[in-house]
C-alpha cells in the first residue's frame, strides 16, 4: 500500500488533484503527485501545491466556494447554510455580518458547484429516470387528507381536532370551502 504523503503540519494531500486537464494524472486524486511548494495568505494558512507531473502550481483553494474570497472558512459555512435553510440574501447578509453582494456572489457560485454535482450524481444512476413508477412517487409525497372530527357530546365539535383536519387539507392541497 502506497504510502500517503503529508503536507508540514501533518495535512493530507490525497484531498487533491492536479486541476490541468493536458497533465497525465488531471484529476486523479491520491496520486502521490503534489507537494507543497509554499504558503500563503494571512498567517500562511493557505497552501500552494505543484504538480511533479506537469508542473503547475496551484493553490489548495481553485475549484471551491473559497477560491477568491478573502472570508474566513467559518462564514463562508455559516453563509452556504443561512441560504440553504432558505433565508433570503438580505436576511443571510445580516446574520453573517457581510454584504448582500458578497451574499449573492457565493450564491451563484454555489449554485453551479451544486448543479454540477448534480448531473454527476445522474450520470451515475444505475437505471434510467422513466423507470420511477408514478404510484410510489405519488405514495411517497402526498398523504391522504384527514377524516371528518368526530363530535363531542352535547353537539359541539373538538376545536383542536378541527385545526388539525384544517392543516392537513392545507398540506395536501384540498381545503374545504368555509360554510
Amino acid at each position: 500500500m502506497p504510502k500517503r504523503k503529508e503536507a508540514k503540519g501533518g495535512q493530507l494531500l490525497a484531498a487533491f488533484a492536479c486541476p490541468n486537464p493536458d497533465c497525465d494524472l488531471f484529476n486523479q486524486f491520491n496520486a502521490n503527485n503534489l507537494s507543497v511548494v509554499e504558503r500563503m495568505g494571512k498567517d500562511k494558512a493557505i497552501r500552494r501545491l505543484r504538480c511533479n507531473a506537469c508542473g503547475r502550481r496551484f493553490s489548495e483553494r481553485e475549484g471551491s466556494l473559497m477560491q477568491y474570497t478573502k472570508l474566513p472558512e467559518d462564514t463562508v459555512v455559516r453563509i452556504i447554510k443561512c441560504l440553504g435553510h432558505g433565508c433570503s440574501i438580505e436576511a443571510t447578509a445580516d446574520i453573517c455580518e457581510v454584504d448582500a453582494r458578497t451574499v449573492a456572489r457565493m450564491l451563484a457560485k454555489a449554485g453551479r458547484r451544486a448543479e454540477d454535482f448534480h448531473r454527476l450524481q445522474l450520470e451515475h444512476l444505475a437505471g434510467p429516470l422513466e423507470a420511477v413508477q408514478l404510484d410510489e412517487l405519488h405514495g411517497k409525497l402526498c398523504r391522504p387528507p384527514r377524516k371528518t372530527p368526530k363530535k363531542k357530546r352535547g353537539g359541539r365539535s373538538n376545536p383542536l381536532a378541527v385545526l388539525r383536519d384544517i392543516a392537513s387539507w392545507v398540506e395536501t392541497g384540498f381545503m374545504r370551502p368555509w360554510l
